[in-house]
């Protein structure tokens, strides 16, 4: 699960990336259950927007959808991309098992030291908990409007 700001356009990114099977949007990180898209634009609940994924290791690796996440939003702003501010927009890898968790600090770790970025990596790195799917009118947003992304 990767949170990286508005996840319409996370979604979308990650949908034409080759060996991904599926991908839902919805909210994690938080303490509310089952929580609604108007609670969780609130920042009260805790819950970032979030993307799960789906994918064929044999097709894509772990290290791929890493890449992808770099290049797709600034890991730079831990609670704001582009116009979206707030907790729920934060900068985060939720990861599934410890090898994802290595993978993912130390991609973090590179892409620090590459110089690429002009400030530091502060992308929350954590266990991932439970998974709140987002009300159906969210799921492939940008596919169901008509808009390439």
């Amino acid at each position: 699960m990767f949170g990286a700001g508005c996840f319409w356009g996370v979604e979308a990114a990650f949908r034409k990336v080759p060996g991904v099977a599926s991908t839902a949007v919805g909210y994690s990180g938080g303490h509310n259950e089952n929580p609604t898209y108007k609670e969780v634009c609130t920042g009260g609940t805790g819950h970032a927007e979030v993307v799960e994924i789906e994918f064929d290791p044999a097709a894509v690796s772990y290290e791929t959808l890493l890449d992808v996440l770099w290049q797709i939003h600034d890991p730079t702003t831990m609670n704001r991309q582009g116009p979206d501010m707030g907790t729920q927009y934060r900068s985060a890898i939720y990861y599934h098992s410890t090898d994802q968790e290595a993978a993912a600090k130390a991609s973090a770790k590179v892409l620090d030291a590459s110089g690429r970025l002009d400030n530091p990596v502060v992308t929350e790195i954590t266990p991932a908990s439970v998974f709140w799917r987002a009300e159906e009118y969210h799921q492939q947003y940008f596919e169901k409007q008509g808009i390439v992304h």
